[in-house]
């Protein structure tokens, strides 16, 4: 194992024991409507963002003295999942492969129930300007995420359950409301009503491409298909996505530009599809160039850089490691970044910090936000690096200090 290979499996160690610990509990940015001030706000949407908003925001982690309890996280489980069947393909330790299936175990018994199909959704409450996502409704985000992890398992192992509980997800997702237009149609972020975005859109059809490949089931093919013909309509001519088309989802940003390139990779792996190579190529392109600094450093807009957010740091280290295998110079970036963010931003604790700005760090120990995701994204960037020759530690390392 070459020096760049040890120091991600020692960050990996360290986050992992910090996950274990807590018993796979933590904070979420977005949980500030379970403290005792949400009585105050009068199921006032405004104050609910509000308070949501000011606890979120805050530098500093306010949320024991505001009765905000570190919670379980049905994504972050999913993550921790996935990221531990990348390390027992990668190192052969049968412990991470047991872990992996009592953490999906888990989510199996804790999916959300009174819906047609597995789903999943947050354990708090949720206001934004486009309105409340109630505690426990599924949203598709975390729904395909967790379903990835399913199917990872089951490639892994051949049992079967792992398929049904895929394929549950895919009857799910196939009862969402569906924008339709001349050009494909858009799957909702929510069950309730329609809501279309492009990340959360990609993600539905790559779960459903990955299990159309097991299962042949026509219709996932269908959807998946008219899904992606939908967001690579709308795909600038850069190469970038809005978040979404409405006039209020018009900002372009690092993370969700990864989810995207996941997914149009994925279906385009799983089906054989070759009719959106062109997309993947500029949109690859675009986040390669636009995202990041000489250092490794992630930025989160694409025409700012601050704030330097975990999210934006581990999704792109999963991303650029996904994307290594046909670009070598993918995985050397993804190590510069993990490089600096391994240097910048995880505590001595193990956990990584939420976010630096010019001023501040705010080092709120988040779990799916951070721990889970940089777990799965430092252990496939380990996996991609055991399959390729070595990249000097001194490469990744050059001026990485913020």
């Amino acid at each position: 194992m070459d020096d760049l290979q040890l120091v991600i499996k020692q960050a990996l160690d360290a986050v992992q024991k910090f996950v274990e610990d807590r018993d796979y509990k933590g904070y979420d940015p977005a949980d500030g409507l379970t403290s005792w001030l949400r009585p105050l706000t009068f199921d006032n949407l405004f104050a609910e963002r509000v308070l949501q908003q000011a606890i979120w925001k805050c530098p500093f982690n306010i949320r024991p003295l505001l009765g905000v309890r570190p919670m379980d996280s049905t994504k972050g489980r999913g993550f921790m999942a996935w990221g531990y069947l990348l390390m027992f393909k990668t190192l052969g330790d049968e412990e991470y492969r047991s872990k992996a299936i009592q953490c999906l175990d888990w989510l199996d018994e804790h999916r959300e129930t009174g819906y047609a199909g597995h789903c999943w959704g947050n354990h708090f409450d949720f206001s934004s300007r486009t309105g409340r996502i109630a505690a426990h409704e599924p949203t598709i985000v975390w729904t395909s995420l967790i379903g990835q992890a399913y199917l990872e398992a089951y490639e892994q192992t051949g049992n079967r359950k792992f398929l049904q509980i895929a394929r549950s997800i895919c009857t799910w997702i196939l009862g969402l409301p569906r924008e339709v237009t001349s050009h494909g149609c858009c799957l909702s972020y929510v069950p309730n009503d329609q809501s279309s975005i492009h990340n959360s859109n990609m993600l539905g059809a790559a779960m459903l491409a990955r299990t159309w490949r097991h299962s042949q089931e026509p219709e996932y093919m269908e959807v998946a298909r008219a899904a992606m013909l939908y967001s690579c309509s709308h795909q600038r001519e850069d190469g970038s996505w809005y978040y979404g088309e409405a006039p209020m989802h018009h900002w372009i940003d690092n993370f969700h530009t990864a989810y995207n390139l996941d997914s149009l990779k994925r279906y385009n792996a799983c089906t054989g599809d070759e009719s959106f190579r062109e997309n993947l190529t500029r949109g690859f392109r675009y986040f390669r160039d636009v995202f990041f600094e000489d250092t490794g450093r992630p930025r989160y807009y694409h025409n700012s850089t601050y704030p330097i957010d975990i999210q934006c740091a581990s999704q792109a280290i999963d991303t650029l490691s996904y994307f290594g295998a046909e670009d070598p110079s993918a995985v050397e970036l993804a190590g510069r970044v993990a490089m600096w963010t391994i240097k910048n931003m995880q505590d001595r604790s193990g956990y990584f910090y939420y976010r630096c700005y010019p001023l501040i760090t705010s080092k709120t120990p988040y779990f799916h936000w951070g721990q889970a995701t940089m777990y799965k994204g430092l252990a496939h960037l380990l996996s991609r690096l055991r399959k390729q020759d070595a990249i000097p530690l001194a490469k990744c390392t050059q001026d990485a200090v913020a």
